[in-house]
């Protein structure tokens, strides 16, 4: 009797030398959830979790060439985007998107650091919003990207205003978005999806009090979304995994000198043991 394919998942995002975020956060996340990661990387960055001090992108010919590799050899079940940068990666990124109509893409429209640092440049919003983000299965941007999406100034006052937030970004986009409401201080937690066409469905886990650190948690959700996509999971029971999954994360804290980690506690995916 022949096996089923082994789960694969491909991250295009850039390495987080300190190892929190980006195409190390979600390769873990990948690989706690029992699904192969491939990766393209789309730029390295000097950074730790107090800061990065500097970005180098890659070129478009060599980013290109990690995605003909990767889909040349792998059966891909999902495909998570992180940092893209600029606006020659995100049209080549875009391109790839064009060769895998039916896989589940999930977009994290990374923009701006918590640190402050800039992790897409001003003209590539416009051409992301035009090229990429209506092609995804879910987008999953976070209170301040939603509304430099729209263009917007003002960021939601209350839940009520983060409802009409992301109703406004599903009929502009016509894709499915989960606004995460990480920058809210709601106890429990919660996230907002809206699909087209449908209410908005709240998400809520109970907030881990105290964490040493939060850093990639963003990367990891959205990685870990796509994981339960290749997995066969439909959307929303891939989102809720992904949120529990971030619980997890977040429980689980330590010191490592200066900077604190996410500590090698084993996750038990499909579980609330």
């Amino acid at each position: 009797m022949a096996l089923a394919p082994h789960p694969v998942a491909l991250t295009i995002a850039g390495s987080d030398s300190g190892g929190g975020a980006g195409i190390q956060a979600d390769l873990r996340a990948f690989r706690d959830f029992g699904v192969h990661g491939c990766s393209a990387i789309t730029a390295i960055t000097a950074q730790n979790p107090h800061g990065v001090r500097a970005i180098q992108a890659a070129e478009p010919e060599i980013l290109r060439a990690q995605l003909e590799a990767v889909a040349e050899d792998f059966a891909l079940g999902a495909v998570k985007t992180g940092m893209l940068l600029n606006e020659r990666l995100i049209a080549e990124v875009a391109n790839f998107r064009r060769t895998l109509p039916a896989v589940p893409w999930v977009i994290d429209p990374v923009m701006i650091a918590t640190s402050g640092a800039r992790l897409l440049e001003p003209a590539a919003i416009r051409r992301m919003e035009a090229d990429l983000l209506p092609t995804a299965t879910v987008i999953t941007p976070n209170i301040p990207e939603a509304v430099a999406l729209l263009g917007e100034s003002a960021a939601p006052a209350d839940v009520e205003a983060m409802h009409a937030l992301a109703i406004r970004l599903t009929e502009r986009l016509q894709v499915a978005v989960l606004l995460k409401g990480g920058h809210f201080a709601e106890a429990p937690a919660l996230d907002l999806l809206v699909q087209p066409g449908c209410a908005p469905i709240e998400l809520r886990e109970e907030r881990v009090q105290a964490p040493l650190t939060t850093h990639g948690t963003g990367c990891a959700l959205a990685a870990a979304i796509a994981a339960n996509l290749a997995l066969g999971q439909p959307l929303l029971a891939a989102i809720r995994e992904a949120k529990r999954y971030i619980v997890h994360l977040l429980s689980h804290t330590q010191s490592a000198g200066r900077a604190a980690v996410y500590a090698q506690a084993p996750f038990q995916p499909g579980s609330r043991s």
